[in-house]
This record gives C-alpha cells, sequence and structure tokens, in this order.
C-alpha cells in the first residue's frame, strides 16, 4: 500500500516519470487508447441517442491484464495520459477498466516533463473532466458516422479503398468551391513601370513609378505603358524630396500547435505528422547523457502563448546574459491567444532555456535536433527586443512622372540576431526590357 500506481500513455513518458519519481511511485504504460469503436461495423446506436459501444481494442486485452495486476492492493491511482481531449478519454477508459477494485482515481495533467513541474502536478490532482471526455467521444462519433456513410459512396464514384473523415470532408469542400471561385475569375492585364537608376556612387537602385501628372497610376495596357515611356525619352531623372524615418520589426509569439507544424514545413519541410511525431518524442523525454531521459519541450498539443512566470524569468535572464542588455524589453513581452485558446496549457518552449541547442546536439538524432533549436530559437526571439529598421523612401521626379524607391537598412537587429520568420510566396511576371533610359516595363 506503500506506492502509488500512475498511469500514462507512452512507455518513453513512462521511463521518464519512473526516473523521476523513483520507488515511491509505480508507472505503467497503456500505449495509447485501451477501447474504441468496433473496427468493423458503426459502433453507434442511430436509435438511442447516438450511443457509442466501445469495445477494448485487439492486442489490449494484455495491457489492461497489466494494469489491472498493478493496481493490485493500491489505492491511489493517478491517471496522466496526455493533457487533451484524447488524453481524457484513455484516462476515463482506464478508470471504467479498473472501477470493480477499490481504488481512488486522481487525474494529473503535466504540461512539461521536469521534476518540479511533475511534483507540482502530482501535488495538484483534479477530477476526471466529463465534459471534454465527452467533447472527444462526440468527435469519434462523427468520424464513424461521416466515414461509414460517405466512404462507400466515394467507392462507387470515385474509387475503392477512399475513406471519409469529419474534417477532411469540409476541408475538400472548401476546396472545391475555392477551386470554382478560380476558374470563375476573369482576369485583368496589370502593368507596372520600374526604373533602374544609378547615380555617381554605388549601388543601383530601383524606383517605381508612382503617379503620372499628378495622379496615381493604374497601368491597363501597354499601349498606355508605352506611351509613358515615349514622353520619359531624354527626361533627367532627379531626386526631388528624401525621407527617412525609423521602423520596429517586433518579434513574432512562441509556437502553438499550428505555427509549429507551418514553420516546421516551410523551414525543415516536415509534414505535419512528422513534426507532431517528433515534438512528441522531445515531450516525453530523451537521453541526454548522465541525464537520462528529459523531457525536453512542453506539450505540443496547444493553442495558448502563454508561458509561466518562472520560464519567462529564466529566458530573460539568458538575453541578459548571452545578449546584453540593449536586446531585453524593460518588461517580459505577453502574446495575446485567440479567444477559445486553453489557457491552462502553455505556448510550446524548452523546459530549460539553459539546454541550448549546440548542448543537445551530440544526443539528439538530425529531426529531432532541427525541430528543437527551432522551438527553441523561436521562444529565446519571443523575448527580444524589437528590430529596429531605417526605412528611406526617395521621390525621383522625371518629366511628369514621379517615380518613388524605398529601401531600409537595419539599425538594431533585436531578436532577428536569433531567429527570423520564413516567408511563403511567389511572383510570375512576365517581364519585356525596354532600353530607352533604362526603364523597364513588368507585365505581371
Amino acid at each position: 500500500m506503500s506506492k502509488s500506481l500512475l498511469i500514462v500513455e507512452s512507455p518513453a513518458k513512462a521511463r521518464t516519470l519512473q526516473k523521476y519519481l523513483g520507488s515511491e511511485f509505480r508507472v505503467q504504460a497503456s500505449v495509447g487508447h485501451i477501447k474504441d469503436l468496433p473496427k468493423h461495423e458503426l459502433g453507434v446506436d442511430l436509435n438511442d441517442d447516438f450511443k457509442p459501444h466501445y469495445v477494448t481494442i485487439v492486442g489490449k486485452a494484455k495491457v489492461i491484464q497489466e494494469l489491472r495486476k498493478a493496481a493490485d492492493n493500491i489505492h491511489d491511482i493517478y491517471l496522466a495520459p496526455d493533457p487533451d481531449r484524447e488524453g481524457e478519454a484513455i484516462a476515463w477508459h482506464i478508470a471504467e477498466a479498473l472501477k470493480n477494485q477499490d481504488h481512488q482515481f486522481h487525474r494529473v495533467l503535466f504540461y512539461e516533463l521536469t521534476p518540479k513541474a511533475i511534483r507540482v502536478a502530482l501535488a495538484a490532482p483534479v477530477s476526471l473532466n466529463q465534459p471534454r471526455y465527452e467533447s472527444q467521444q462526440a468527435r469519434r462519433i462523427l468520424d464513424r458516422l461521416v466515414g461509414y456513410q460517405i466512404s462507400p459512396l466515394l467507392w462507387d464514384k470515385v474509387k475503392r479503398g477512399l475513406s471519409a473523415g469529419r474534417v477532411q470532408s469540409v476541408a475538400l469542400r472548401l476546396i472545391c468551391e475555392r477551386e470554382r471561385e478560380i476558374r470563375a475569375f476573369v482576369s485583368e492585364e496589370y502593368w507596372s513601370l520600374t526604373a533602374h537608376l544609378e547615380a555617381e556612387q554605388p549601388p543601383p537602385f530601383q524606383a517605381k513609378l508612382f503617379k503620372y501628372k499628378g495622379k496615381k497610376v493604374n497601368l491597363d495596357n501597354a499601349q498606355q505603358t508605352e506611351e509613358i515611356i515615349a514622353a520619359l525619352a531624354g527626361a533627367s531623372f532627379t531626386v526631388s524630396q528624401v525621407e527617412q524615418k525609423e521602423r520596429q520589426k517586433k518579434s513574432l509569439a512562441p509556437f502553438i500547435t499550428s505555427t509549429m507544424q507551418q514553420e516546421a514545413s516551410r523551414k525543415l519541410r516536415f509534414t505535419a505528422r512528422r513534426t507532431m511525431s517528433i515534438a512528441q518524442r522531445l515531450y516525453e523525454g530523451l537521453e541526454v547523457g548522465p541525464e537520462g531521459p528529459v523531457g525536453l519541450i512542453t506539450y505540443m498539443r496547444t493553442d495558448s502563448t502563454r508561458v509561466g512566470t518562472e520560464a519567462l524569468n529564466a529566458v530573460r535572464s539568458y538575453i541578459s546574459q548571452n545578449f546584453g542588455p540593449d536586446f531585453l524589453p524593460a518588461e517580459p513581452q505577453v502574446y495575446k491567444s485567440r479567444k477559445s485558446a486553453q489557457e491552462a496549457h502553455e505556448a510550446i518552449r524548452p523546459t530549460d532555456v539553459a539546454r541550448t541547442p549546440e548542448q543537445m546536439s551530440a544526443f539528439l538524432s538530425k529531426e529531432e535536433l532541427a525541430l528543437y533549436e527551432l522551438i527553441w530559437k523561436r521562444f529565446v526571439a519571443s523575448q527580444m527586443n524589437p528590430a529596429v529598421l531605417l526605412v528611406t523612401t526617395a521621390d525621383i521626379t522625371a518629366a511628369e512622372a514621379l517615380f518613388r524607391a524605398t529601401g531600409s537598412i537595419v539599425k538594431f537587429p533585436g531578436f532577428t540576431m536569433l531567429y527570423e520568420e520564413s516567408k511563403n510566396g511567389l511572383r510570375y511576371e512576365n517581364q519585356s526590357r525596354i532600353a530607352t533610359h533604362g526603364i523597364r516595363s513588368n507585365h505581371q
């Protein structure tokens, strides 16, 4: 009776927790879900308020037997699957499988696997969350209703073996509607006029036509563009006004699940599934030398940008020591989460900012290190001062035309010393060069 039983989802997470908790707890893994809707039938009673019929997943009877054996003569059982809807469903099904014995169940939510966070969570367990469990159950029922009733239609009309999903089916409709809009779009001709200029001192630069005869220009066709080019023949290009302004470029919020997936796709070419699989390993714990298995990041399924006070203090101290006081804001940066965000979660961040990517490089695989470095840099940069840019705008007159050139230089690098977000976007141009006075017209 001296020990308590702690049940988690994955064996990797179990090993990390067992290392921290020692002989005080016995830690077991359910290896994911133990119950689900039956594989080869609907499993939902359409005549009884969509009541689900759960069965033991094939191969999980042995896991349940091992959990019951581990629970013998133990009063306190701590259910610690992941702190999300799927984890809540696993916790409920484990409790149901063990309920005939004399147990007191406690729900434990681990948002990071560090000694302090583990102790805090175990000291303040909560009750099983029925609304969250029912939310997962509703999503599972919808998956089954959509899949079992629409998939056969796809087999008949499109191709056998295809399946329809609760989310994928709606997403496919949105894609189809957008494609119809694209096909129905009537293209309009558009031209721009750029002067390639060079003063006595380099470098060469470009200026775009901004106004003609005092009005903003919309070039609709080649004839109109050629007429302006002809009117500029022999004209002198003179700088009429120069304006300089400072502009701040602010750092980005630490990652949430969606932004991590997007940035990992852009920078690392990872699929969303691959990103989440690697992040799961970083969260559950990896061997990092003498320390043994350590959870390197906080929980990776989150829509909150909130950061805990202890982590904020640690990262601010790191920035001050390693980048200097000029890079540290007077107050911590606070980012707004969307209204529906679950603020119990934190943003995705390293559990210890002192574990730099350089230090972890000897212990992580290439892809684990790449994702960890991305998370680490984004988090540290999120608490650094903005970059300061000196933006110069030059107005250049030529006959009745006004061209405008804009450029910027970095006055203070701020957070960009460490991290810059990747940008998507491709530009296609039909370019015809007109040699007269170095003017190029871009037909876009």
